[in-house]
This record gives C-alpha cells, sequence and structure tokens, in this order.
C-alpha cells in the first residue's frame, strides 16, 4: 500500500505547484521581480541550477554517470521534456491563447498511452484500450472547460500544431526517461543532472538568438524553490510511476486550479463546466489508480538512489 499512495502523494503535490502557480500568476500579473528575463533564460536558469544540485548530489554519493547510447537517450529525455515545449510553447503564446494551450497539452497523456508500448514500459493490449479510452474521456472534459480556439490564420494554425508537438514530444521523453531510470545500475541524480545540464545549455543558447524576445519579472522567493521541488518530484516519480501516470499531470493541474478557483472566488458555474471536471476526474483517476494497481501487483521493487 505504501508502494502504491507514496507515488500517487507526490504526483498529487507536483500538480497542486504547477496549480498554485497557475493562480498566483493570474491573480497577480506583472507582479513581483527584480530582474527581467525572456522565458527561455528564465527556463534554463531553474533547469541549471538544478542540474548542479544533482551533479553535486551524484558526485558525493559516488554514483555512475551516464554513458554512451544511454547518455544520449538521457539527453534526448531532457530534450524533449523541456527544451521542445518551452520553445514551442512561448512561440505559440504570440498567436492562441493560454486556455488553448492547457486544452492541447491534456492530449499528452494521451499520447503517453500510444508511445508506452513502443518506447516505455510494456502494456497489455487491454490495459492500453481501458487508457486510451480514460484518456480520451478526460481530454474530452478538458476541453468543455478550456474552450478550444480554432485557429483564424496560418500562423495561429502553425502554432496549434507546435503546441500538439510539445505535447507529443513531452509523452515521448518521459516514456523514454521511466524507461531508463527503471533500469538497474541508472542512477536518478546523474540522470537529471545531465538531462537538465544539457537542456538548460539549449535553452540559454536558444533564448540568446532571440528566437523569444518577451520578457517577464523574476525573483528569488518562494515561488523559484517550489519550481526546484517540482523538478525533484518529477524524477523522483519516474521511478516509481509509469509514463502514462506521468503525464495526467497535464489533467490534474488544471483540475486543482479549477477547483482552488472555486473554492476561493466563487464564479458562476455553467453545467458543461462542472460536466467536465467529473471527466477529467474520472480519466485521470483511472489512468493513476488503475496503472498504481498494476504496478503494485507486479512486486517490483527499486532501490534507492
Amino acid at each position: 500500500m505504501r508502494r502504491k499512495w507514496m507515488p500517487i502523494g507526490g504526483l498529487l503535490l507536483l500538480s497542486l505547484l504547477w496549480a498554485v502557480g497557475w493562480l498566483r500568476a493570474d491573480l497577480s500579473p506583472g507582479s513581483g521581480g527584480w530582474l527581467r528575463l525572456n522565458p527561455l533564460w528564465q527556463e534554463a536558469a531553474l533547469l541549471g541550477v538544478f542540474a548542479v544540485a544533482t551533479a553535486l548530489g551524484g558526485v558525493i554519493l559516488k554514483r555512475r554517470w551516464p554513458t554512451g547510447r544511454v547518455a544520449f537517450r538521457t539527453v534526448l529525455a531532457g530534450f524533449g521534456l523541456f527544451v521542445v515545449p518551452a520553445v514551442l510553447g512561448f512561440v505559440a503564446g504570440e498567436w492562441i491563447d493560454g486556455a488553448t494551450r492547457v486544452a492541447l497539452f491534456s492530449l499528452t497523456p494521451l499520447f503517453a498511452v500510444i508511445f508506452e508500448p513502443h518506447i516505455g514500459s510494456n502494456s497489455e493490449k487491454g490495459e492500453t484500450r481501458g487508457a486510451f479510452a480514460a484518456a480520451m474521456i478526460a481530454v474530452a472534459g478538458t476541453f468543455l472547460i478550456f474552450p478550444f480556439e480554432l485557429p483564424h490564420s496560418y500562423a495561429s494554425a502553425g502554432a496549434i500544431l507546435g503546441v500538439l508537438v510539445a505535447a507529443a514530444s513531452v509523452a515521448a521523453a518521459n516514456c523514454v526517461g521511466v524507461g531508463l531510470v527503471q533500469q538497474r545500475g541508472i542512477c536518478r541524480l546523474t540522470f537529471a543532472a545531465v538531462a537538465c545540464g544539457s537542456a538548460s545549455i539549449l535553452l540559454g543558447i536558444t533564448g540568446s538568438i532571440g528566437i523569444v524576445r518577451r520578457s517577464s519579472p523574476i525573483s528569488m522567493d518562494g515561488w523559484a524553490v517550489s519550481d526546484l521541488v517540482g523538478l525533484a518530484l518529477l524524477f523522483w516519480l519516474m521511478r516509481r510511476m509509469s509514463a502514462v501516470q506521468m503525464t495526467t499531470r497535464f489533467l490534474i493541474a488544471p483540475l486543482l486550479a479549477n477547483l482552488m478557483t472555486l473554492a476561493l472566488i466563487r464564479p458562476h458555474v455553467e453545467v458543461q463546466s462542472w460536466i467536465g471536471l467529473l471527466l477529467i476526474a474520472q480519466g485521470a483517476g483511472w489512468l493513476v489508480f488503475a496503472k498504481a494497481d498494476g504496478i503494485a501487483a507486479s512486486g517490483r521493487s527499486f532501490k534507492l538512489d
């Protein structure tokens, strides 16, 4: 039971950190910050700090570092998890609104269901069919809450396509990362250091050549710490969850953000939004708990790094 519930608690905490961050940005836009950086440099700085911290941990504990093909796949996982969604997401922000991006990223678990049997852990056909249906139900619920903005130009159509590519990239990178970290002899600390360090360098270079020119305030407060905690949870969960379970954060975080908004602001809610919340909860719950039952039943145990 502990093996089942601890990862689920970690996933909920990660999603809660995301949700609280979104609410803070909505309630206090443009507040705080003594330094303005473009978003790619902000992401690069965060990943760089985390990479240094995990690298020091790996050196102190004398852990093995990824080499050869494992190192290449580790860099690839970092590229798919952080670089692709950061670049495409911020560029798309010029042409489509935030609600559309959230709705499109809700497809990430669906992509993970498709990719996992091929580039992640093996899944039974019946389980895959059930997960596909659950992911579709959750996606339908998300689109009921976050209205999808139809493309009104070639640029907005390209932005929508870019976000879809970003969602697929995150799903594939989760499958690759989970497949690597759950192998014997792979250290989670050094894996995180290489994945985040390489992604930080690539994002820094991309930000320097001016692909994204917008700037936003950055401040060294508790929220930066919460982002680092979120990264730590992300890599901790890779050892204990499937890729499909991990990608449900793209469903659970919007669900929690909406529930907190309902509790704090008490807005009028349409019937279709209530139906959407129920569909997200049902679909995400199936993906998380059905997979958790399968992992617990398998009796797998992993050595802590």
